[in-house]
C-alpha cells in the first residue's frame, strides 16, 4: 500500500515538473521569438525602463544698446505625469490639485484622457515643486524647463513681446526674431525608474539647443525716461492712450518707444492678447496738421511755391466744393513759414492746390506714408493713404491739413527724420546686432567681439537738403511765442517741430465725434545740428486743453529734455520760450491765384479749427473707415 502511494506521489511530481518545464520552454520560446526575431519585446521591455525627452530650447538674450537684459531664459519646475504608472488618477488628484492651484477634477481628466507622458502644470513654484516631491507619488515628478523671464517687466512691453509657454515668439522682436532665439528642440534620451522618474543619462547640456542673442537700438534708461513723463502725462490729460517714439534721424535707430496701456510679459496668460500689441507699429490714427510739413516741403521741392510767397488767410474761411473751410481766426497774409506757425487749414490748402493732388499723393508716398517703413515688426501697419485718382477736390483739401488718411507713429518719425537729416529717407532700425549662442556662458572671457552688427539699407533721397533745411527753420517758428507749440520749447537749445490734433472717426457711423481728439506733436532736437526725432501723440486727452500744443507738445519737452542729457545736451523746457517775428508786419500781398479773397455764405456748410492747431473738425461724406 505503501508503495503504491509512493509510486503516486512520484508520478504527480514528475508530471508537475514536466508541466512547469514545458512551461518554461514555451516562455523561453515566446521570448526568444519576441527578442530575436520579431524584436517587439525587446522595444517593449526598454520603453518600461527607458523613453525620451524633449527639450524645450533655451531662447537666446534679448539685450538693449548697452547690454541691459530684457529677455532672459531660467530654469523653473515643471510638473509632469506618466499615466501608464498611476494606479488611482483620482486618488492622485486630490492629493496634487491644492498643491498646484487646479481643480482635482482637471487633473483627473488630464491623467485619464492622456497616454503616457503629459504636463500637469509647467512653470511652478519651487515651494510647489518641493511639495509635489514630498508626495512621492509613482507617475509624477519634476522637470526644469527653460522659462521666459522679463527682469524690467513692463518697460518696452509691447515692443519686446513674450514668448507662450512652448517657447515660441508670438508678439514683438520675441516674434520677429523667433527663429534665431528659439534655436532646435532636441529629444535626448533619459531613464525611467520603477517610480517613473525621468532620469536624464549623463553628458545632456540642455545649452546645447540655445538659441542666439539679439542687441536691440533700444536705450533702456530713455526707454525709462519716455515711460516715466508718459505716465505722467496721461496722469495730468486724462488720455486713455499714449505714445513716444524717440529715434536717430541719420541711422533710423529706434532708441526709446513707450506706449501706454502697457503690460507685464511675465503675466502674458492674464492679459487679454489685444492689449499685448505695440500702437506704435499696429495702430494707424489721422496725423491732423502734423502733414502740413511735409505738404510745404513737397511744394518747396516741386518749385510750386516760392519761400517768400504770400498767401491770402485773412477772410479765414475758404470754399472748395460742398464745403467752407475756416481758420480758427483770420491770420491775413502768410508765407509758407507763417502758414506752419500758426497751422493755418486755408494756407494749406491754397498750397495743396498750388502742388496738386498728384505730386502731392507721391511725395507723401517718398515720405513714407502708405506703406510699411520696413522695420522687420511683425504685423505692421501700413497705414491708409487712398490713391490720387480717388481724391475729389475736397479730398485734396483734408489731405492739405491730415484728414482722410490714418499714419502709424512710426511713420510719422519716419518722415520727420528725413526732414532732420536733410532729406535722406532712412528705414528705421530695431535690431543693433546678433551674437551666436555662446555653449560656455560661464567663460569670462570678453564676448563684446562676438556681436555681429546688422547692416542698415542705403538710404534714399528724397528732397533736396535746402528744401529739408528751409522746413526745418520754419518749423522752428512753431515753437516760437507766437507758435502752435510754445510749450515745446527748451531753454538754449533750438528745437523745430508740427503740432496736429485730429478729431477721432467714429468707425460704425462714419463721422466724426465732437469731443474726442489725437493729439500731436514731433519735434527735432537741436534744431541746427539733429540728435533726435521725437513724436508724442496722446488719444483722448480730457478737458478743454487738449490739442497738439496744449499736451503732446509739452510732453515731448519733457522727454527732450532727458534724451538730451544722454548726449551732454542739458536743458529743460522753456517757460517763456522767445518771439519769432512780428506776423503783422508784412510785404505787400502779391497777385497770385492763390491770393484771391473768397468771401464765406452764411448758407455753406462751415468747418472751424480749433484755438491752437486748427483740430480738423470737416467730415469726408464717403470716407474710408480707418
Amino acid at each position: 500500500m505503501k508503495k503504491n502511494d509512493a509510486q503516486k506521489t512520484s508520478r504527480r511530481f514528475l508530471i508537475v515538473r514536466n508541466c512547469f518545464l514545458g512551461l518554461l520552454i514555451l516562455l523561453a520560446a515566446r521570448a526568444i521569438h519576441l527578442t530575436v526575431i520579431s524584436k517587439r519585446g525587446a522595444v517593449k521591455g526598454l520603453a518600461q525602463a527607458f523613453t525620451s525627452f524633449t527639450i524645450s530650447p533655451e531662447r537666446g538674450l534679448i539685450v538693449d544698446r548697452t547690454g541691459a537684459e530684457l529677455a532672459v531664459s531660467v530654469n523653473a519646475p515643471s510638473i509632469y505625469a506618466v499615466t501608464g504608472e498611476i494606479q488611482d488618477p483620482k486618488s492622485v488628484a486630490k492629493r496634487i490639485a491644492p498643491i498646484l492651484g487646479i481643480s482635482h477634477t482637471q487633473i483627473a481628466e488630464r491623467l485619464t484622457a492622456h497616454r503616457g507622458f503629459t504636463f500637469l502644470k509647467r512653470w511652478v513654484t519651487p515651494t510647489q515643486a518641493k511639495k509635489i516631491a514630498e508626495l512621492d507619488l509613482p507617475g509624477i515628478g519634476i522637470v526644469e524647463e527653460p522659462h521666459r523671464v522679463y527682469p524690467y517687466r513692463e518697460l518696452a512691453a509691447s515692443l519686446i513681446g513674450f514668448a507662450n509657454i512652448d517657447g515660441q515668439g508670438v508678439r514683438g522682436i520675441e516674434e520677429a526674431q523667433d527663429e534665431w532665439l528659439r534655436g532646435n528642440a532636441r529629444k535626448i534620451p533619459v531613464e525611467r525608474d520603477a517610480r517613473g522618474r525621468l532620469l536624464a543619462m549623463p553628458g545632456t547640456d540642455p545649452r546645447a539647443a540655445a538659441g542666439g542673442d539679439i542687441m536691440l537700438t533700444l536705450h533702456a534708461a530713455m526707454q525709462a525716461d519716455a515711460e516715466a513723463a508718459l505716465d505722467a502725462a496721461l496722469e495730468k490729460t486724462g488720455a486713455q492712450s499714449g505714445i513716444i517714439i524717440a529715434m536717430d534721424p541719420y541711422t533710423g535707430e529706434l532708441l526709446a518707444i513707450a506706449e501706454r496701456p502697457t503690460f507685464d510679459p511675465n503675466r502674458f496668460r492674464e492679459i487679454p492678447f489685444v492689449q499685448t500689441r505695440s500702437r506704435a507699429f499696429l495702430d494707424a490714427y489721422e496725423p491732423g496738421s502734423t502733414m502740413k510739413a511735409f505738404l510745404v516741403s513737397a511744394a518747396l521741392e516741386e518749385k510750386a511755391i516760392r519761400q517768400d510767397e504770400l498767401f491770402d488767410c485773412e477772410q479765414g474761411s475758404y470754399r472748395v466744393p460742398g464745403k467752407t473751410i475756416r481758420d480758427h481766426d483770420p491770420h491775413g497774409l502768410l508765407d509758407p513759414r507763417g502758414i506752419l506757425q500758426v497751422s493755418s487749414n486755408i494756407g494749406s490748402i491754397k498750397i495743396a492746390e498750388r502742388l496738386g493732388s498728384k505730386k502731392y499723393y507721391n511725395a507723401l508716398q517718398n515720405f513714407g506714408f502708405g506703406r510699411s517703413t520696413g522695420s522687420g515688426f511683425p504685423h505692421e501697419s501700413s497705414g491708409m493713404l487712398r490713391h490720387w485718382l480717388k481724391w475729389r477736390p475736397l479730398d485734396q483739401a483734408n489731405a492739405a491739413f491730415g484728414q482722410g488718411m490714418n499714419v502709424t507713429p512710426l511713420q510719422l518719425a519716419v518722415a520727420a527724420s528725413t526732414l532732420a537729416n536733410g532729406g535722406m529717407h532712412v528705414e528705421p532700425r530695431l535690431i543693433a546686432a546678433t551674437r551666436q549662442h555662446r555653449s560656455n556662458k560661464d567663460t569670462a572671457q570678453e564676448d563684446a567681439q562676438a556681436w555681429q552688427p546688422q547692416a542698415s539699407t542705403t538710404p534714399t533721397r528724397v528732397i533736396r537738403e535746402s528744401t529739408a533745411k528751409s522746413v526745418v527753420s520754419m518749423l522752428e517758428s512753431v515753437v516760437s511765442a507766437e507758435g502752435t507749440a510754445r510749450r515745446a520749447a527748451l531753454r538754449d537749445v533750438r528745437v523745430a517741430g508740427k503740432t496736429g490734433t485730429a478729431q477721432i472717426l467714429d468707425s460704425s457711423t462714419g463721422t466724426y465725434y465732437q469731443d474726442r481728439y489725437s493729439a500731436w506733436f514731433f519735434g527735432i532736437v537741436p534744431a541746427d545740428a539733429p540728435k533726435l526725432v521725437i513724436v508724442a501723440q496722446l488719444t483722448e486727452p480730457q478737458g478743454i486743453q487738449h490739442t497738439g500744443g496744449d499736451v503732446a507738445a509739452p510732453l515731448f519737452a519733457e522727454v527732450a529734455a532727458a534724451h538730451l542729457a544722454k548726449f551732454d545736451i542739458l536743458t529743460r523746457p522753456e517757460p517763456k520760450p522767445k518771439l519769432w517775428r512780428n506776423l503783422a508786419k508784412q510785404p505787400p500781398l502779391r497777385k497770385t491765384d492763390t491770393a484771391t479773397r473768397i468771401p464765406a455764405s452764411p448758407t455753406e456748410a462751415v468747418t472751424s479749427s480749433n484755438r491752437q492747431d486748427n483740430t480738423n473738425s470737416i467730415y469726408v461724406g464717403a470716407q474710408e473707415k480707418s
